[in-house]
């Protein structure tokens, strides 16, 4: 496995809530690691399933709208923490797809709410079991400790999530 590559001066380590020093180091192999795993899954999966060509940004539409059902291009860009044009295109090439569609907004009949389709739902449920596919094939291959180590972070690692403020957008 190649070493974490050094991409700035050391910044002074952080505490976690116990009070222990998080190290640089530890956090620049997270990051590194984090880096990695999303490419490789989305590389194996583009290899193994050539007909999922969605981009990341998209599928990452679809799933907010699979959680919150719909919303305003504003409301789903601060979710993101993507400019409104920036979502404005995603949606366009979504729309093109037919995987969401406008919905008239009911508190603002100037306005419309994106929200999924039919075919929005399936090609979402669809990306969601080939990437359970792979990763649990990749799993699979690796030794019994080391799949348990992985499995055994999950909890950790959506607490990551939570704080990095995944679960907390900012306000539209």
């Amino acid at each position: 496995m190649p070493e974490p590559v050094d991409h700035a001066a050391p910044a002074s380590p952080a505490s976690s809530p116990s009070g222990q020093p998080v190290e640089t180091a530890q956090v620049q192999r997270l990051t590194d690691a984090v880096t990695r795993l999303r490419r490789a899954l989305r590389s194996s999966i583009r290899t193994d399933y050539p007909w999922e060509a969605l981009p990341m940004a998209q599928v990452e539409l679809l799933q907010t709208l699979a959680q919150t059902g719909p919303l305003r291009v504003g409301e789903l860009a601060a979710r993101q923490r993507l400019a409104p044009n920036t979502v404005s295109g995603l949606v366009g090439r979504l729309l093109d797809a037919g995987f969401v569609d406008r919905q008239n907004d009911p508190g603002d009949r100037r306005t419309a709410r994106i929200g999924l389709t039919d075919a929005g739902h399936r090609q979402l449920g669809d990306w969601q079991r080939a990437h359970e596919r792979r990763l649990a094939a990749a799993l699979a291959t690796l030794a019994p400790e080391d799949s348990a180590a992985v499995l055994n972070a999950l909890t950790g690692l959506e607490n990551l999530a939570a704080a990095l403020g995944e679960d907390n957008p900012p306000a539209a």
